[in-house]
């Protein structure tokens, strides 16, 4: 047990030194993947409908994505550029027959289209989100949600932030913290 905590403060460490190295392609969050119990959480709490338009931004292995997909009914959306990843999730997602619903696109995740998303989820570092909040303060429509892992947007007040004991979980054995933001409708008073 006392080993698996170790490999969780390093991994946590990495993270951080990698937060503070110099921007770049590579560096918008490395891929540790959202631990099941989080990512079921993250979805329950944006209340994702079947037919709403979810993106996951830096998918990973396509956990968000499937069970957006799957337990949702949601027709959902991956971005990652790791192409090992993108095979792996594409092949999961042949594999549970989700291709009606479900998609991981081999795109920059800045260059994505945000206007017609219902729920945006994301665990990117915080830079990466600097660099992502006035694309999605431009481009998502009111009423839009923004779920993120463990990082808070900076200068957004969270609707509601959680924290979730994983301390269960043999591998991954700490707390975790979801921030729940929504896009504010556009004010027509003026």
């Amino acid at each position: 047990m006392a080993l698996f905590r170790l490999l969780g403060l390093i991994a946590g460490l990495g993270a951080v030194l990698l937060a503070q190295a110099p921007p770049g392609r590579g560096n918008v969050a490395p891929f540790y993947p959202t631990p099941m119990q989080v990512a079921v959480k993250m979805l329950q709490e944006a209340e994702l409908k079947a037919g709403e338009l979810h993106y996951d931004l830096g998918s990973g292995d396509g956990r968000l994505v499937i069970l957006a997909a799957r337990n949702f009914g949601a027709k959902s959306v991956g971005f990652e550029i790791d192409s090992e990843l993108i095979d792996s999730s594409r092949q999961q997602l042949e594999k549970l027959e989700l291709g009606e619903l479900a998609e991981i696109r081999e795109q920059d995740l800045f260059t994505a289209d945000f206007s017609d998303v219902d729920v945006v989820t994301v665990y990117l570092l915080p830079r990466a989100l600097a660099r992502l909040k006035p694309i999605l303060e431009q481009s998502l429509k009111a009423g839009a949600q923004i779920i993120s892992h463990d990082f808070p947007v900076d200068g957004w007040d969270p609707e509601k932030t959680l924290t979730i004991d994983n301390y269960d979980d043999p591998v991954d054995n700490w707390l975790h913290t979801i921030y729940v933001y929504r896009r504010p409708a556009a004010d027509t008073s003026q």
